[in-house]
């Protein structure tokens, strides 16, 4: 649900209609069983008489009005996506209109007639992860070409981005220029020239009418205090930029605390913290310039709950979406000061729960750091070896691992009598940017420690034994699962590997791959290759070991990660005589599936494996 002008936005996919619908209403319609929804833009219809399979990609309207709209579709799911301009009032495309070619474009309104652009302009034009390097103004009725040219970067950046704050009485236009996947600079455009702001480039920055918001990912030393790595500062945006700036510290890490998000409302700041991995929300209120602090009420012992301002411009409204393993996701309206939040909408059960609990555990990893996990099973499971289990885990990029509702999951495996199991092992966000920077690069292998402390603690628990162990992971995620396969072959019973990074030698070559050089390395400096090819699962399979039953899945419309990564590992695998399957579904990008049918296919396609195997 997204407020966009006076209306209530969703898009919404169906048996009738597996590629969407955008449709909108009042809040007031909203609130019934049935409300009555204005059809906007039916993605079947447009789909079936183009031709194109399009999967949507969002919209950027105009604000504050909201009456025109930038629409991104993708064709088949893929990350580069084709730009159209759309009249949202007459909910229609506007002919003539703006209009970008299929390509990984960032564009932003300034006004009804200017936009800010980034896009393929041609040779040269795109960084060597494949995203804008260039960042221009372009003018409604002048060809792309003929748009002026307002930043450029380097062609070894990640990428360059324009945008404008049109916050009614704060307007202020910014360019961010992206050096690596985690360093960036910003710059507020002031009199014709881009000032640059002064903050760490780990930082990462956001402005709120008068305030700038930073987030650290290290330590900062300024005007004689040092900041904490994770820590969130604000302070007045104008007095920052004239070196006049006191920083107020409006959340601080501790060992197991982190930062989960953050979102202004029009007089309050939301900030949501991950304690022990559990959600607490908090609202915060300068007054007289000090700030205070209240917890928001009614949050869940082991769930996952995140806010959203409903219009930061107009009020102190917010929506709270609350779920866990077993609990679909509940839809809330509150506000700030006001009575408790109101339910709005709650999605169906898909699966019987009653007998199902989650309970939250720790493993100690090889250098003695301590792992949680989620473990999701029958209230009564018999700790004899003999459960099928699924183990889950990520382990990168600070993105952490909290509990949500999955039907797939519920009816696929948790009813069927398997257990599943969540690590939050370091590389993602569960404590913060120690967390995450704990195993990047050279310490890449604590990740897979973790993951590893975590079966065994299964199997030392009696849940289950390493022939009914298996375990899955996309992307990352992949490239986790991949690695356990080849360093530990024995203590699992199937692998279930997605869209993965698993050609560790030449995976900054591909697509966007270079970007994340900072997250694992660069394997064309000799001294970075000596720890990445240790993580390198395709050259790390050997002759003559007994790997687990695997089944790799990739796309071939996924334009992140090269689906040759799963091609040349399952081609290796075969030659040596392992038991190896594979599917490549040709949409669906790099979320591997393109729309609710495919999604299904491809999950009971992963679950009939690992019940095979492991059942």
């Amino acid at each position: 649900m997204q407020k966009l002008g006076r209306w209530y936005y969703n898009f919404w996919r169906d048996a009738r209609h597996p590629r969407g619908l955008w449709r909108r209403t009042t809040l007031e319609q909203y609130r019934r069983d049935e409300p009555d929804w204005e059809l906007v833009l039916d993605l079947d219809l447009l789909a079936a008489t183009e031709g194109e399979n399009w999967v949507w990609h969002g919209v950027t309207c105009l604000e504050p009005e909201c009456e025109r709209g930038l629409v991104k579709l993708s064709r088949g799911g893929a990350d580069a996506d084709v730009v159209r301009e759309m009249d949202l009032v007459a909910k229609a495309f506007v002919p003539d209109g703006f209009f970008l070619p299929e390509a990984k474009s960032r564009v932003s309104w300034i006004d009804l007639d200017h936009l800010y652009v980034g896009t393929d302009f041609g040779l040269g034009s795109s960084t060597e992860s494949g995203y804008p390097r260039i960042a221009k103004i372009w003018t409604r009725g002048t060809p792309l070409e003929s748009a002026e040219t307002l930043f450029e970067g380097q062609s070894t950046d990640v990428a360059v981005v324009a945008a404008r704050d049109r916050t009614p009485g704060y307007e202020r236009d910014f360019v961010v220029r992206s050096p690596t996947f985690y360093t960036n600079e910003m710059f507020v455009v002031r009199g014709g020239k881009l000032v640059k702001l002064e903050k760490p480039d780990s930082a990462s920055a956001d402005v709120h009418r008068e305030l700038l918001l930073l987030t650290l990912r290290e330590d900062w030393t300024v005007g004689g205090r040092t900041y904490a790595a994770g820590s969130l500062l604000a302070c007045d945006f104008d007095e920052h930029l004239s070196g006049r700036a006191r920083f107020d510290v409006l959340f601080e890490p501790s060992a197991r605390r982190s930062l989960a998000g953050v979102s202004p409302t029009r007089h309050h700041i939301l900030v949501n913290e991950l304690d022990n991995v559990r959600n607490r929300l908090y609202v915060l209120t300068r007054r007289d310039g000090a700030w205070t602090r209240q917890a928001l009420p009614g949050m869940p012992e082991l769930g996952t709950v995140s806010a959203s301002a409903v219009d930061s411009t107009e009020s102190d409204d917010f929506f709270l979406t609350v779920t866990d393993f077993l609990t679909p996701t509940r839809l809330f309206l509150g506000t700030v000061g006001g009575p408790p939040a109101e339910k709005l909408k709650e999605l169906p059960g898909y699966f019987e729960a009653s007998e199902l609990a989650v309970t939250q555990l720790e493993a100690v990893s090889a250098d003695g750091t301590r792992v949680p996990y989620f473990q999701v099973a029958r209230r009564e499971l018999a700790l004899d070896g003999e459960n099928p289990t699924l183990l889950y885990g990520y382990g990168g990029f600070e993105v952490s691992q909290v509990p949500v509702y999955s039907p797939g999951q519920g009816v696929g495996w948790l009813e069927r009598g398997g257990v599943y199991v969540v690590a939050n092992i370091r590389g993602g966000g569960e404590f913060g940017p120690k967390w995450h920077q704990a195993a990047l690069r050279a310490n890449r292998h604590k990740a897979f420690d973790d993951f590893i402390a975590v079966a065994e603690d299964l199997v030392r628990r009696g849940v289950t034994r390493p022939a009914r162990l298996g375990i899955r992971g996309g992307s990352n995620g992949g490239l986790l699962v991949g690695n356990m396969l080849t360093r530990r072959p024995e203590l699992f019973g199937a692998v279930v590997c997605q869209v993965p990074l698993l050609d560790m030698r030449r995976y900054h070559r591909l697509l966007a791959g270079s970007s994340w050089m900072q997250e694992y390395g660069n394997p064309d400096d000799p001294q970075d290759w000596d720890f990445i090819r240790t993580f390198s699962p395709y050259h790390n399979v050997k002759p003559g070991v007994r790997y687990p039953p695997a089944f790799f899945m990739t796309s071939t419309r996924d334009d992140r990660v090269h689906p040759g990564h799963a091609r040349k590992m399952v081609a290796r695998l075969m030659e040596l005589g392992q038991d190896v399957l594979y599917y490549e579904n040709i949409e669906g990008g790099h979320g591997g599936a393109a729309n609710n049918q495919q999604l299904a296919h491809m999950a009971a396609l992963a679950y009939s494996f690992l019940w095979q195997k492991l059942g």
